[in-house]
């Protein structure tokens, strides 16, 4: 067992289980984690840059992306334990963060653009207390919602890298529809893998955590404005 010099982020200084303290810690450092996304998302709304304009190829951009987010999850992994973990978990979500910039800056340059993204914030953040919520109950199988997620990822991965070529935006709307479905049976599952006691580290627990919350988010917004007429 590695050792565990995590700081705790929400320590209260009371006696609780190990399951709850984890589930304690992971909301805190969940919430911690929004504010260098916020930070990463005003940085590239206020210069207007994004992975496109640096490099000025959309599969480049894309290869960057998915090279970020895969290889600092994976560091993230290996430092689960740690504060590296922790501050290697803030980079990334300030990336992702960034990566929000353009979207947001063309739902803002429409007349309800302000309403959509707040739509979507609050549908994310119903969504989440939800799936929460309903993580709680004992019916629900761990291993049958892992395969469900497992699946649902995989074919939601593979349509979105088809529609690349394809460019169908009713493909779109599925692949949207999709990941956002999956990520809240994602949500669920985390919760209660952690209830069960079958996650130990709170560091890799927010970080799905708020993947799902970043695809539910960006998929919802997206619905939006393919049903405002804006997309």
């Amino acid at each position: 067992m590695q050792p565990r010099n995590v700081y705790d982020y929400t320590d209260v200084g009371s006696s609780v289980s190990a399951q709850s303290t984890i589930l304690r810690k992971t909301y805190g450092l969940l919430g911690l984690s929004f504010l260098p996304a916020a930070a990463g998302a005003f940085v590239a709304m206020a210069t207007g840059l994004s992975l496109f304009s640096f490099t000025g190829n959309y599969w480049v951009a894309l290869g960057i992306f998915f090279a970020f987010f895969y290889g600092m999850s994976f560091l993230i992994e290996k430092n689960r334990y740690s504060n590296v973990g922790a501050a290697l978990l803030m980079v990334l979500t300030f990336g992702l963060g960034f990566t929000l910039g353009p979207i947001l800056n063309y739902s803002l340059a429409l007349s309800n653009g302000i309403e959509l993204i707040g739509i979507a914030a609050v549908m994310t953040a119903a969504v989440f207390l939800s799936m929460a919520a309903m993580a709680k109950s004992p019916t629900f199988q761990t291993k049958s919602i892992a395969r469900f997620v497992t699946v649902g990822f995989v074919v939601a991965f593979i349509a979105m890298i088809a529609n690349l070529f394809l460019s169908i935006p009713a493909l779109s709307l599925t692949v949207s529809a999709l990941f956002v479905i999956v990520s809240s049976v994602l949500i669920m599952w985390q919760v209660r893998v952690i209830i069960e006691g079958g996650e130990d580290s709170h560091i890799s627990a927010a970080l799905t955590l708020f993947v799902a919350i970043y695809n539910i988010f960006t998929g919802l917004l997206r619905l939006l404005l393919a049903f405002a007429g804006e997309d």
